[in-house]
């Protein structure tokens, strides 16, 4: 499992620019979240071959002492619970103020690993000035500058020190399935409704899980782990900081995961909350089914399952090979049906495709269908293979493969889902020189 690092601070000490330096070192995605108190920014990062996840946290503003000290409370500990280790940003130009040693009493109370770094420090004649952080209490400082990269190299080879390599990967016993979503969807009344008791404590009000808790399932021919998302810690805290709770969770239980079922509340929109979450799984390479739930409180005369599903798809494009379900945890209609389509999705994931069969089906196709011409030059495919992994990854070679578009890609992509069942699974497909 990837490891998840949170960046926090107060306003303007760089931590967004240190955030662009990290998920730029990937070239990843930046996904922004808006409508909680700020936008925060979720990226896969990689330094030395090893992979990790990447939160920027948002800056905190000091107002009267109460509202800033629950405002400190309540982000920085969703960052320190919810994280392997955490980034606390100060500024080398402002020195030590009020906010950053409240932030440094909070994250003294933790057991995570917190890697305190200077920024700003431009020139190697400012590093003297970050002396003065050491006054924070914590055993080493990391001076550097996010904004032009001096010092950042050493830094990233202390933070993933104790890293996974990718290729490291831990031997996978049993599935993995991760129950994700919004609060209030449904997750813990279906594991609860699965599991035949109140493992997972359920209430109307959103937000009452405490803990992503591993439930090991193994009736009727089953057996995976369940894990589900929780919600926040308590009610006094879910007003300001729900959504950003629930995101954290919900990459956390994901890359803990092989299948995703990405639960959606069938009386409210797939709205980008939702959206987020689907293409979080999906970056992973993570498996995906999509239940959606409390169908029983739809006016069917409305809207019809095929009318949903449709709507569905038209959020999720282009990746719309995902398998749909509708289903009641209260009432249990087809809650073992969605089981069926995770360890599916799991197999699916899973598969293997020979190599002479891979390229007896494909190059052929491709002879008929080959790449646009580009600038007068055409790209001649000749061989193709899959790569070793726990998700679909297939190369092609050819002699120009930089002259391969997106387009071609997603048309040997469906190709590829055409022949083959790869239903609820994202597929990767590089082209390399021959």
């Amino acid at each position: 499992m990837n490891k998840i690092v949170a960046i926090v601070g107060r306003p303007n000490v760089g931590k967004s620019t240190l955030f662009n330096r990290l998920a730029k070192s990937n070239q990843a995605i930046v996904d922004s979240y808006s409508g909680v108190t700020r936008d925060r920014h979720y990226s896969i990062s990689d330094w030395n071959g090893k992979t990790f996840t990447i939160i920027d946290t948002g800056g905190y503003v000091k107002g009267g002492s109460d509202s800033y000290e629950k405002e400190i409370d309540d982000q920085v500990m969703i960052a320190i619970e919810e994280c392997d280790s955490v980034i606390f940003v100060v500024d080398v130009l402002d020195g030590i103020n009020s906010s950053d040693q409240e932030i440094a009493k909070i994250l003294h109370k933790t057991d995570k690993s917190v890697f305190l770094v200077v920024n700003k420090v431009d020139k190697n004649t400012m590093i003297k000035d970050s002396l003065e952080f050491y006054s924070l209490g914590f055993e080493k400082i990391y001076s550097l500058s996010a904004i032009n990269g001096l010092g950042t190299g050493d830094f990233l080879d202390e933070l993933v020190k104790d890293f996974t390599h990718n290729s490291e990967l831990s031997e996978i016993q049993i599935p993995s399935f991760a129950v994700v979503g919004r609060p209030n969807a449904g997750k813990s009344s279906f594991i609860n409704s699965l599991i035949g008791e109140e493992r997972n404590i359920v209430k109307d009000e959103p937000g009452t899980t405490r803990d992503s808790i591993d439930t090991r399932y193994n009736k009727y021919g089953f057996d995976f782990n369940l894990v589900d998302t929780a919600g926040i810690r308590k009610k006094s805290k879910i007003n300001n900081d729900l959504e950003f709770y629930s995101v954290v969770r919900s990459i956390k239980s994901i890359e803990k995961s092989d299948v995703s079922l990405l639960m959606i509340d069938a009386t409210r929109s797939f709205d980008s909350q939702i959206k987020n979450i689907f293409w979080l799984a999906h970056r992973r390479n993570k498996g995906v089914v999509i239940l959606v739930n409390k169908w029983d409180l739809v006016d069917k005369n409305n809207i019809s399952t095929k009318d949903y599903e449709k709507k569905i798809k038209l959020e999720i494009e282009p990746f719309v090979d995902v398998p749909i379900i509708f289903i009641s945890t209260l009432k249990k209609q087809r809650i073992f049906k969605a089981l069926e389509l995770a360890i599916k999705v799991y197999e699916n994931r899973s598969r293997k495709i020979k190599t002479s069969k891979l390229n007896d089906d494909l190059l052929e196709i491709i002879s008929k269908n080959p790449p646009p011409s580009n600038k007068g030059k055409f790209v001649k495919i000749k061989f193709c293979n899959q790569l070793p992994g726990y998700y679909p990854q297939f190369v092609f070679y050819c002699n120009l493969p930089k002259y391969v578009k997106d387009p071609y890609k997603r048309f040997i992509e469906n190709k590829i889902r055409n022949l083959y069942d790869f239903e609820g699974v994202p597929i990767t497909i590089y082209f390399r020189k021959k």
